[in-house]
């Protein structure tokens, strides 16, 4: 299969990655990312469990072969192979026979969602248990149960997976998805699948301003690893950040949560934007909820990482569930995820810092060919005036002080509008980036 952006391409590599028993750590984990190895060029650094990351221990790789609860019929109440969210991920192993009763404390449900199967996790500490639906549950009957769970915990290592596109400049933008959820949808393969889109259209761009890292790992102890591994890289290049997750499903608009301290070039281009037709949600940073934007922006650190979803931030009832879906989710809105994002990247390309060149005086424009040799203007040659405000405005203000939102503020336009001026300016040589 090779990479197409079409709706059967992400549909048929999304059948191919739902069933792959993942975690954060393990055999799935790597499965997968050979999966999207075959479309965007992966490096892979591990690091050994074990080690110390910060305040956190990199746990011991869970293999699990298998995993069921046998009723007194012999009927499979919970069967991992049928479905591998019905187990508690890093379960421990077990083979044990008891009565209903006892087998209640290691079964989990939602009652407010009878029909759905919950996804539930305990890496830290070492316990097993099952996922059933509430349905389910309640048609329990009594008498004895057999649960195996088939699973070792190994020696390995925390797997973290990155490709960058070089730019320009060295100052980078950091884009991340989590590769840990088993079996869901909006709240796994989406963002995975909206980055590889990214990867693919970035990469066709025809310049880049900025370096782009692409960034995959699971929640949480992933970004840290991240941080452990390119911490100080990051401090000293990166300019914007984003964290993209649940990008399927309703409503169409896309929410972005800034920054913590939402000074990011990204956080400040958010709001401008939206002041110029583009249809995007702002919320505050906090803590309190939300994935690895949370460890991006700890105090320690305080990256200008921002998080972008389609309802992770507002919330589904789906979530963290068996009913994340693919019809759920649908394919068509990554897609449109991935036009929306890459619009807003390209006007990120235009936000940049530059130094006149020629700072006393103007610059002879003229000679350059971009400033008319006849003093003449028509209503016909309107776009060639306001290009040529453009160029002016923009020779005058950078001073290293404004950036080029500032400049387009001072005109009333979206910075995405300058494209051509700021392009002209820099292939003469007038303007630099600082």
């Amino acid at each position: 299969m090779q990479y197409h952006e079409t709706e059967a391409f992400y549909s048929e590599l999304y059948d191919e990655l739902f069933p792959i028993l993942r975690s954060i750590t393990g055999p799935g984990l790597r499965q997968s990312y050979g999966i999207f190895n075959r479309f965007m060029p992966l490096e892979i650094s591990s690091i050994r469990s074990g080690s110390m990351i910060f305040d956190w221990q990199v746990p011991k790789e869970w293999h699990c072969e298998d995993a069921y609860v046998l009723g007194p019929d012999g009927e499979k109440v919970a069967d991992m192979k049928r479905l591998n969210l019905e187990v508690v991920n890093y379960s421990e192993p077990v083979n044990v026979e008891m009565g209903l009763d006892e087998l209640q404390d290691h079964l989990y449900s939602l009652p407010e969602l009878p029909q759905a199967i919950p996804y539930v996790t305990s890496y830290y500490k070492k316990r097993w248990g099952f996922c059933v639906s509430q349905e389910v549950r309640d048609n329990l009957k009594p008498g004895q149960y057999r649960a195996v769970v088939k699973s070792e915990f190994v020696d390995g290592s925390l797997d973290i997976a990155q490709t960058v596109l070089a730019g320009e400049s060295e100052k980078e933008v950091l884009l991340s998805s989590y590769l840990c959820h088993p079996s869901m949808a909006n709240n796994e393969l989406s963002g995975p699948l909206v980055l590889l889109g990214l990867y693919h259209r970035i990469k066709q761009w025809p310049k880049r301003r900025y370096t782009y890292r692409f960034a995959l790992h699971p929640e949480t102890i992933g970004s840290l690893g991240l941080l452990h591994l390119e911490g100080e890289g990051l401090r000293k290049n990166l300019v914007s950040g984003l964290v993209i997750n649940c990008m399927g499903g309703e409503p169409d608009e896309l929410v972005f949560k800034h920054s913590r301290n939402d000074n990011g070039v990204l956080d400040k281009l958010l709001y401008h934007l939206n002041e110029h037709g583009f249809n995007h949600q702002n919320i505050p940073f906090s803590p309190l909820s939300g994935s690895d934007e949370r460890q991006y922006n700890s105090p320690g650190f305080q990256l200008p990482v921002c998080c972008v979803s389609r309802c992770f931030h507002s919330g589904f009832k789906e979530y963290h569930t068996s009913l994340d879906n693919k019809e759920k989710m649908g394919i068509a809105p990554l897609i449109d995820s991935i036009d929306k994002l890459e619009k807003i990247l390209l006007a990120h390309e235009q936000v940049a810092t530059f130094e006149n060149k020629y700072p006393f005086g103007e610059p002879n424009l003229g000679k350059r060919g971009l400033y008319p040799t006849l003093s003449f203007f028509s209503k016909e040659r309107t776009s060639q005036l306001d290009e040529l405000n453009d160029i002016k405005m923009l020779l005058n203000y950078s001073d290293g002080e404004h950036d080029t939102i500032d400049i387009a503020d001072k005109q009333n336009k979206c910075v995405s509008d300058m494209y051509s001026a700021i392009n002209k300016l820099e292939e003469q040589a007038l303007l630099e980036m600082t």
